[in-house]
């Protein structure tokens, strides 16, 4: 029977990762599964955490949002070791795009009985700050400026947050020049943003890269140029469905390497966690995570 280490971020979601892991507990322990559960006081904490677990063979649970799902399958990527996801967090965004089912009951089925599938991750380097792997995106521009002011937020919770992040951000965005090079190919970009993404989700469900797949080896790479404010707010609507992907201000390159620069310094992100300013290297690494979905 399977054997697993739940790291639980006890600050996911207004303090809901533990409350999340309860009834899953006992359904997996119920079933036979071995579990133990760790608390994590940092990312980094959390990370040394999954990788002993990981040294003694078992699957690690990754309980919270997209900032631990994101640093623990960083840290596990290339190693072997199977990642789960218990999503608690405000987005949950990578759990989306993996089809993760919200009921405990059926969640413990997959975790019991699904065999590993190899998802793609995406290492980040830069001058400024360690190199690093995640998960979901890598977003350079207007939305890193939406996710700093949504983790700061204390009022509001999950999508609330993010789309008050982003109309904060958005009404003091002034266009930035990008210097966009995918796969040796040199773009030039002038807009709201560069997003290199291995998941279709970010930002609490927003659909930014309808096309990523998580395991076809590429990044989706979507840039939103410089456009009347009225006309972006519409754009950020679009979000919901995609269906800004048809607008002629959105572009979509593909590509398994890019490299993100700009005129003035410009913020990026990823997976939520990541708070650093460009330029940045991104890279795909292709099937290097294996994952229970």
């Amino acid at each position: 029977m399977r054997q697993f280490t739940a790291v639980v971020n006890p600050t996911a979601g207004g303090s809901t990762g533990a409350a999340s892991l309860l009834h899953l507990a006992r359904l997996l322990r119920e079933a036979g599964a071995g579990l133990e559960t760790e608390y994590s006081h940092s990312l980094a904490h959390a990370q040394e955490i999954a990788r002993r677990a990981g040294e003694r063979g078992r699957i690690v649970l990754a309980v919270g949002g997209d900032g631990i799902a994101g640093g623990i399958g960083g840290a596990l990527s290339g190693t072997g070791t199977v990642l789960g996801l218990v999503p608690a967090g405000r987005g949950n965004d990578f759990a989306r795009a993996l089809e993760l089912p919200a009921d405990p009951a059926a969640l413990a089925d997959i975790l019991l009985h699904a065999e590993p599938r190899p998802v793609d991750t995406i290492e980040v380097e830069s001058a400024v700050h360690a190199r690093t792997v995640v998960l979901g995106s890598v977003y350079a521009g207007v939305d890193a400026v939406a996710n700093r002011h949504a983790n700061n937020a204390r009022l509001l919770r999950g999508s609330a947050s993010y789309y008050a992040g982003g109309l904060r951000a958005v009404t003091s965005w002034r266009a930035a020049d990008y210097r966009v090079t995918v796969d040796g190919e040199e773009h030039t970009h002038r807009g709201y943003t560069v997003v290199a993404a291995n998941s279709p989700y970010y930002g609490s469900g927003r659909l930014i890269a309808p096309g990523a797949r998580v395991d076809d080896g590429l990044l989706d790479i979507v840039m939103i140029r410089d456009a009347p404010r009225r006309l972006f707010f519409a754009l950020m609507n679009e979000l919901k469905s995609g269906g800004h992907v048809h607008r002629p201000e959105v572009r979509v390159l593909h590509g398994r390497e890019l490299r993100i620069e700009a005129a003035r310094p410009v913020p990026y992100g990823a997976d939520g966690e990541v708070d650093a300013t460009l330029p940045v290297t991104v890279r795909v690494r292709p099937a290097d995570l294996p994952v229970l979905y």
